[in-house]
């Protein structure tokens, strides 16, 4: 699946516009998020979307697994954070530390980094199975957080 030749037709990675909405979004389905931080003349970028992202959305395995987004860095857009204020694409970027384009990021529904970064694409071959591993790392650890604070009742002002 992940050497797909042909583009996807019809189908587009959805452009990253209001990240608090997302975030309520992922809260409600109990599902961490996806932000592709690229670039307009990046040809990785390109095929990060082309062979990996854009397939991923059309084979629908992964709409219970994680929600999908791009931020385009360098074309002056704006974006909604998490906290729900609107900044430039850029600005969302340095706050993240992300320098390098394709950067994917693995987030929870309050902007929480929930897996390990996945920073350019060099094996090709093996990035699939390392884009996988870390959707799975970041399910994993929005169910967790879900289940552990289910079990612990909240006992404020109780000795």
């Amino acid at each position: 699946m992940w050497l797909a030749a042909a583009p996807c037709a019809g189908v587009e990675v959805p452009v990253a516009q209001d990240l608090h909405r997302d975030g309520e979004g992922a809260r409600a389905a109990r599902l961490p998020i996806l932000i592709a931080f690229s670039a307009i003349e990046c040809s990785y970028c390109d095929l990060l979307e082309e062979e990996f992202l854009e397939p991923m959305l059309l084979s629908g395995d992964y709409t219970d697994k994680i929600i999908i987004r791009k931020l385009v860095l360098d074309n002056g857009s704006h974006v909604r954070d998490f906290s729900g204020h609107s900044l430039e694409a850029a600005q969302l970027a340095h706050a993240y530390r992300v320098f390098v384009t394709p950067t994917i990021l693995f987030v929870d529904a309050d902007g929480r980094e929930l897996a390990e970064r996945m920073r350019g694409i060099n094996t090709i071959e093996m990035f699939g199975g390392y884009l996988d591993g870390c959707i799975d790392t970041a399910l994993l650890m929005v169910r967790e957080v879900e289940r552990i604070s289910e079990r612990t009742p909240c006992r404020l002002g109780q000795d």
